[in-house]
């Protein structure tokens, strides 16, 4: 009888899978938001409305805050240029203005694997249901894809990041000591992820909670996402 090396049996051949495309920028679209990869000379207007003024937004981003609109503009266009990211704005369907922007990035085909990152929401846009389903949408478009994780890192001092890692269901996974060096400060990441064989779940608690049903007259949530995804 012949064995099978114990290395082996602990990590099996992936059959049938193959690395996906790189994401192609695209248009998608939710029930309450519509995420439009980033145009300078037609978002920059209403994202430069809703965030200029609001610095603390960019306390954890690598860049600094834009003080003009013209150095915003200037930021959006090396978003719109850079290689290895997909950017997008997002736009708030109840009036079609753009209100933040995001980026599907650190993209590694040859491993299945994508991250929702550089997350800039504005005041107006944080805590809304556009906030929730523009990350529903991102995780959504890599899995159908053919990705198998998906990845979120933030500054372990970022609390509020972290906290709504959990609420969208993310797994935290540990602790990067010392991974960078942000804005001349030590940055030691937390690292979370969903894997391809966690989302369908995840995303039918997305749904759920996004259902207009889910919201009393006044706007008010009656189930939580975090309950709805079973996190604790």
């Amino acid at each position: 009888m012949t064995s099978v090396p114990a290395d082996t049996a602990a990590n099996p051949l992936l059959d049938g899978w193959t690395a996906p495309p790189f994401p192609p920028a695209r248009v998608l679209e939710g029930r309450y938001c519509r995420l439009e990869p980033i145009d300078p000379a037609r978002h920059l207007d209403d994202i430069w409305a809703v965030n200029a003024g609001h610095d603390q937004i960019w306390q954890w981003m690598p860049a600094h805050p834009p003080q003009t609109r013209e150095a915003y503009g200037e930021l959006l266009a090396v978003m719109a240029a850079k290689a290895g990211i997909v950017p997008f704005a997002i736009i708030d369907k109840a009036d079609g203005k753009a209100k933040g922007h995001l980026w599907l990035m650190e993209i590694r085909p040859e491993h299945g694997v994508f991250e929702v990152g550089y997350i800039t929401y504005s005041p107006v846009l944080q805590r809304t249901r556009v906030a929730t389903e523009a990350i529903y949408l991102c995780g959504d478009y890599g899995f159908s894809l053919g990705y198998r994780r998906f990845e979120w890192k933030c500054n372990n001092l970022n609390e509020p990041s972290k906290r709504a890692a959990l609420r969208f269901g993310f797994q935290f996974e540990g602790l990067f000591r010392q991974h960078q060096v942000v804005k001349g400060r030590n940055r030691d990441t937390a690292w979370f992820s969903i894997l391809d064989s966690e989302w369908a779940a995840r995303a039918e608690a997305f749904r759920t909670w996004l259902a207009p049903e889910n919201f009393d007259a006044e706007g008010r949530q009656k189930t939580a996402l975090a309950a709805q995804a079973g996190v604790a």
